[in-house]
């Protein structure tokens, strides 16, 4: 599993119905910061990942395949880690500065897997 993924909840919600009404394949937590799920047979198409970063983001994408959900899945992982750790304490000096490279990391983020 890339960096420090953990299974969400124990591993409680697979198997449930996700956010985009398909049951959940995967779903995995990154310091209580970010999450990303797996769905198959939602609502819009046979494969989605909803990922989210909390207070920052939400983002789904949809796939076809399971094959191409499952590379997406390990890519978008790899990219919301590097999200999550540019993120400053809110008593960071820099503050200002590094809330503009998170915001410009998710905007790129979204323009790599839209």
């Amino acid at each position: 599993m890339t960096a420090n993924w953990v299974v969400f909840e124990q591993g409680t919600t697979l198997g449930q119905i996700g956010s985009e009404g398909g049951c959940i394949l995967r779903d995995d937590e990154y310091k209580d910061e970010a999450r990303i799920t797996l769905e198959k047979d939602g609502q819009t198409a046979p494969f989605s990942i909803t990922c989210g970063i909390s207070g920052w983001m939400c983002h789904t994408r949809f796939f076809s395949t399971l094959s191409e959900a499952e590379m997406a899945y390990i890519q978008m992982q790899e990219a919301i880690v590097t999200i999550v750790e540019l993120i400053p304490y809110k008593t960071d000096a820099e503050l200002e500065q590094k809330m503009r490279q998170v915001e410009n990391a998710i905007s790129h983020f979204v323009e790599c897997f839209p």
